[in-house]
């Protein structure tokens, strides 16, 4: 990614999801970049509407973003695009999705590439179900999940969906189901408190015994590897 001084930064909020979800979030991950001599500008996106619509048509219309190859309505994704394109002018694109915010902005980035040729961007999904990834787009999509003091996945949500697919295989005549064929580029767990809506959270009880809350891990791993993949 070549350098800019500016920086779009997109959050992508999931179903039922309060108006206020990014409200500190926002202010964070402002400071952070600019101490990166960066120029933020952020805004943030409820793609399948927020607590005040109906769950129920939220959750089909997040159902319509997973599939790989189903030609559905990508409901989320066309609506993240709408909010998306006509912002875009050369600068580098961060789209940060939580839950099925995570699953439209995929789907609204990989629209970028194929129907506007964009590819100075990066995909960060936390919390979210499985997606499977183009593999043309592998390395600039992450994906955060909250894992217990073992490593062991602790968000439901996150076992939704599937990055599998069927593999060639050398030494047998059929394929081979390969688990991780669609995975995203890079997978990382997180030790948060709480559930799978608590990445954000910043006040007692999501603080841990080293004085860090869910919402400074959350954002302290998506800044770090943002800047390893953007400068790769």
């Amino acid at each position: 990614m070549a350098f800019c001084n500016k920086i779009r930064i997109y959050l992508l909020a999931g179903v039922a999801t309060s108006p206020t979800i990014f409200t500190v979030c926002i202010d964070k991950l402002e400071k952070l970049f600019k101490d990166d001599g960066l120029e933020p500008v952020i805004d943030t996106i409820f793609p399948y509407g927020d607590a005040s619509r109906r769950l129920y048509r939220q959750v089909l219309e997040v159902g319509s973003d997973i599939p790989r190859r189903v030609k559905l309505a990508r409901v989320g994704g066309r609506e993240a695009l709408r909010s998306i394109k006509p912002a875009c002018n050369g600068e580098p694109l961060l789209l940060i999705g939580h839950s099925g915010g995570g699953a439209a902005a995929y789907q609204a980035a990989r629209m970028l590439y194929e129907q506007a040729g964009v590819d100075n961007f990066r995909v960060v999904q936390i919390g979210s179900p499985r997606i499977p990834i183009d593999p043309r787009l592998k390395d600039k999509v992450s994906y955060f999940h909250a894992v217990d003091e073992k490593g062991k996945p602790v968000d439901p949500i996150t076992r939704i969906g599937s990055w599998g697919g069927f593999t060639a295989s050398r030494k047998l005549a059929v394929p081979m189901w390969n688990r991780m064929k669609y995975a995203p580029g890079h997978i990382e767990g997180i030790r948060t408190i709480g559930g799978h809506a608590d990445y954000f959270r910043h006040m007692a009880p999501y603080i841990d015994q080293q004085s860090i809350c869910n919402l400074d891990k959350t954002i302290g791993r998506v800044h770090n590897w943002f800047k390893q993949a953007a400068y790769a």
